[in-house]
Order: structure tokens, then sequence, then C-alpha cells
């Protein structure tokens, strides 16, 4: 058993991706700050923001590995929602102030027509309590100053809607969607074209892009056990980008751009891909492509050697 002090001076040089499943009632902040104590580490982040009343899937970065949430953040997410129909809050969310009630006059098939309907691209608004900023400011924290910022709406994808049980006036299902996306603002619009309004009671994470919640450790559990070390994904595991292995990681830490010479082998990407790049099976650097795969090719069958890469992030430390 790992003692607290052997953790902390262990985990000061961990570098991973851990999957947490927030419970209700704290913010992503929060659990960033629990992380923190436990571990002893102060660079920890986390790839997409929760509201205090969801639970679910929260991606947090250690060490290095933060420098990794920047890439997951536009993938896309599941969520299980369940929303409460005739019911306007000012947050859009069963937390805030009650603004209107409405009766609900509407057939479980009209729900279930409309509720598809968002299937799709559309143009949805951010709540006015929400984590965007606004001038460098959370739009919460100016909504309550009295503050209310409203955004001008941004496109949206909601690539599928599945699981949907109807018991008016509760409505739930699950849903797959592009990053930005607020569930929120979905239940609110779905409630907008009813004609009688919406608002979110239940909200769960999923998954984002190939994380799945049934793969996360609860926070009550690493409260406990004090232990992150089991359930870290190491940064070789989390990006899917192409891989370019080299030869020798000396160039890479001194960050020498990547020529014909320096590779060992690659897979296939074109011209402006994000690329890992891995020395002895180790992530040592994210690169832009500045030649495809297939002319890479050619340039080693012509014996020519130009640089094909340029970096973006190294991890590795200066030789």
């Amino acid at each position: 058993m790992i003692n607290f002090e052997t953790l902390q001076q262990s985990c000061a040089k961990l570098d991973g991706i851990l999957l947490v499943d927030k419970p209700k009632g704290i913010t992503s902040h929060d659990v960033v700050e629990e992380l923190r104590k436990i571990t002893g580490i102060q660079q920890i982040g986390h790839a997409g923001t929760l509201d205090p009343f969801a639970t679910g899937l929260l991606v947090v970065g250690l060490g290095k590995a933060t420098r990794l949430l920047e890439y997951l953040q536009g993938e896309r997410k599941v969520y299980h929602v369940k929303m409460q129909l005739g019911l306007i809050t000012d947050t859009f969310d069963i937390t805030g102030t009650v603004m209107e009630t409405h009766e609900v006059n509407v057939e479980p098939e009209a729900v279930k027509s409309v509720i598809l309907s968002f299937v799709g691209k559309y143009k949805q608004v951010p709540p006015a309590y929400s984590a965007k900023k606004y001038q460098g400011r959370k739009l919460y924290e100016l909504a309550r100053e009295g503050k209310i910022i409203s955004l001008p709406p941004r496109e949206v994808e909601i690539y599928s809607v599945t699981d949907l049980k109807i018991e008016l006036p509760f409505a739930e299902f699950v849903v797959e969607v592009s990053s930005g996306t607020y569930i929120r603002s979905l239940c609110m619009d779905i409630g907008y074209a009813l004609g009688c309004g919406a608002t979110a009671v239940e909200l769960r994470r999923l998954r984002v892009g190939k994380f799945r919640v049934e793969d996360s450790i609860p926070l009550s559990e690493l409260r406990e056990t004090r232990n992150v070390f089991p359930h870290l994904i190491r940064m070789e595991m989390v990006l899917d980008f192409p891989k370019v292995h080299v030869k020798d990681k000396q160039k890479i830490s001194n960050g020498i751009q990547p020529k014909v010479e320096d590779l060992e082998k690659f897979d296939e990407f074109e011209k402006g891909d994000l690329v890992q790049i891995f020395h002895d099976n180790r992530l040592i650097a994210i690169a832009i492509a500045e030649r495809s795969s297939s002319f890479i090719k050619t340039l080693i069958r012509q014996g020519r050697n130009e640089r094909v890469l340029k970096l973006r992030k190294v991890f590795v430390e200066r030789s």
C-alpha cells in the first residue's frame, strides 16, 4: 500500500489521463482541486466542463498530459438527459430560479417527433449561466451580478437521439452531440418548439470521444484510496493521430525540426495533419505534417533530405 507521502513524491513525475466519474453537486474545478490534494500535483486540468448538477465522465489530465487536453476538446460527446416539460428556469436546468410554468398539452408522439427533429445541425444560443467566457469572464459570474449577456448563436450538430422514453411531463433520451453543444439549451429549444417550455432535470455524460464513463473511477473511490496509479492512461494511449517513429529523440528535445533522415517508420497521413512523434514507443512530441506520407516516400526514394514535420509540442526534456 502506497502511503500519502510516497504517493505525492511519485505523482510529481506522473503524466497521464484520468477518467473520473463526477458526482452531482460539485464543479469540474472542484474535482481538479481534490485531485491536486490527493496527488500533490498542481499541473492538472480537464477536457470539458460538466455543470454542478450533472454527473458522469470528466476527462482529466495530469502533468505533461494536460498538454494533450486541447486535442480532446473537439471530440463528440454523449449524454443521457432527462427534461421536464412545462417548466422554464433562468439556468435552463432544475437548479435555477423558476421563471415560468405552463400546462403540457401535447401528446407523447408529438414530443417524440419534435425531439427527433433536432437531429442534424442547428443554431444554438449558449445559456447565460454557463462557463463560456465573455471578455475574459465566465457568463455565470456576470449573470450572478445581474449582467445577462446574450451571445450570438453558434452552429452545433446533434448526431443521434436514442433510447427515447416519454412519461409526461418528463422525457429522457441519449444524445450524441458535437463539441460546444449545451444540453440545457437543447432542452430549452425543444420546449420552445413544443410551446410549453422545458428544463433539464438530470444530465449524465456517458462518453467523450473514445473514452467511456464505464471505464471511469468514481471520485468517492479516489477520495478513499488516494491512489490514482491503477487508473491512469498513458499519454501514448490518448490520441489517435498518425504516428511517426524517429531514430533519435535528442534532436526533438532540442527543438530541431525533423527531416527525412530522422524518420524510422510512419503511418499514412496528409499534409497539414497533426501527427504523434514516438521514440522507443514513447510519445515525445506532437507535430504538423509539412509533407504527406506518400510524398515523404518519394523523397526517400530520391534521396532528398528535406524537412517534413513542424514541431508543435515537445514532451521530452531538453538535452
